[in-house]
């Protein structure tokens, strides 16, 4: 990141003074197509599409060094599904079907890869259709089962990436994925979790994006206030069951090619099918341009929790730090968790600074290779949320007598850190 990005973004979230930006957007009439790689740098994304909160899509030229693209696919662009049974196939695989509604998605089993090919060799012969359904690889945690240095490089455009960099140094989990499946194979309507962006690779095969800007998705809720399952039904045309249907505008739809990149911003929900026999790469990740909408989602889990256990707010001891693990145990973080996430990214920063560094390498845990201006962007951001964590009163009341660093004192050092890099 240079000075005037720099400059360009903190003015963009002064101006919102923590607040989400208002309104309900409509979806743009086409998306950006990104041609080449060569011209088309760090500041332009994230001037362009990053802050802005806009999707676009890259060509296949940005991925075409890619292992995966050469290994995993065949000279006629299928999946490779030999490749793949041959290297990964002891590994447990999360496996979803797409013929049956559990909720708002599908149900999971777990099962190997090479049962998942044998399944998709056989659903291939059989014309797509199978006994079995329609099964749909999903969420497959590819380097945190065996190295993916070979696999794909890490486009520079998505390395600031806090949500990787917290879970890579807690060696707990990680939010990168592998999808793969016959065509017809699709994802329900839904919106990432966290509100985190997402960009996603073909690495053979074609998709179809079905997208709608934040706010857009309520319109869509039904009498019930439930959001849909599927955007494409018939049903939502039915004025009894959607009354607010006809407030919603048309959707972004994106047809991506083998190859080819998507970056879906924070809090957009969306659909996606696949039309031909597919494998994808996905990541999850949030960074200081959309800490805000993180945190706004998280307010709203916690009192979705607390309005579910209301009626036991008298009688249960400790009904707040019920509400806490409960939220934690549905969403896969709390306000606890929230904090040590900030202060890891924050540390981390405020070393780079301290150190004069920023050159190090991009997903690496110890420093983003964006720079100092890219660190002290992030340290901005991380202040001003972090005060309003400080300020809210569930978090007051959440203990935090065994931190290692109080929110208060790592608020002092960011606001010091903001102070001294003004002039940076």
């Amino acid at each position: 990141m240079d000075r005037e990005t720099r400059v360009l973004a903190e003015k963009h979230f002064q101006g919102l003074r923590g607040r989400l930006p208002g309104g309900v957007r409509r979806a743009p009439d086409c998306v950006d197509f990104i041609e080449r790689p060569d011209a088309f740098s760090y500041a332009d994304f994230f001037k362009g599409y990053l802050l802005p909160n806009v999707p676009c899509v890259f060509s296949s030229a940005f991925t075409e060094g890619w292992g995966s693209r050469k290994h995993w696919v065949t000279p006629d662009g299928k999946p490779n599904l030999d490749y793949l049974l041959q290297n990964y196939g002891d590994i447990v695989v999360p496996v979803a079907n797409c013929g049956v509604q559990e909720y708002n998605s599908n149900p999971k089993e777990h099962m190997p890869l090479r049962d998942y090919i044998s399944y998709w060799k056989a659903y291939i012969q059989e014309n797509d259709s199978s006994p079995k359904g329609c099964l749909y690889l999903k969420d497959w945690h590819l380097c945190r089962d065996t190295s993916a240095e070979d696999v794909y490089s890490l486009p520079v455009y998505f390395s600031s990436d806090w949500l990787n960099e917290y879970w890579d140094a807690i060696n707990v989990d990680d939010y990168r994925f592998i999808y793969m499946g016959p065509a017809g194979t699709w994802s329900p309507f839904h919106a990432d979790i966290f509100r985190s962006f997402s960009w996603s690779v073909n690495v053979c095969g074609r998709k179809k994006w079905i997208l709608f800007p934040p706010g857009q998705e309520e319109a869509l809720r039904d009498c019930h206030g439930s959001l849909p399952y599927d955007v494409t039904s018939p049903a939502l045309l039915d004025v009894r069951l959607h009354p607010a249907r006809a407030h919603c505008s048309p959707p972004l739809e994106v047809t991506q090619e083998a190859g080819e990149m998507l970056f879906v911003p924070s809090g957009w929900h969306h659909q996606v099918h696949n039309l031909e026999d597919t494998i994808s790469i996905n990541h999850n990740w949030v960074n200081g341009c959309n800490l805000a909408p993180m945190w706004h989602f998280l307010q709203q889990e916690l009192r979705a929790v607390q309005r579910e256990i209301s009626e036991w707010r008298d009688a249960m001891p400790d009904w707040y730090h019920h509400c806490q693990v409960i939220m934690k145990s549905c969403t896969g973080i709390n306000y606890e968790e929230f904090y040590h996430f900030l202060k890891v990214i924050a540390e981390k920063r405020l070393l780079t600074l301290a150190n004069g560094t920023g050159t190090g390498t991009a997903g690496s845990v110890d420093d983003t290779r964006l720079g100092a201006q890219q660190a002290a962007f992030d340290v901005s951001r991380i202040t001003e949320v972090l005060a309003s964590l400080i300020a809210n009163p569930d978090f007051q009341r959440v203990d935090t007598s065994t931190f290692s660093l109080q929110p208060e004192e790592l608020l002092q050092q960011l606001e010091e850190a903001v102070t001294a890099t003004a002039s940076l």
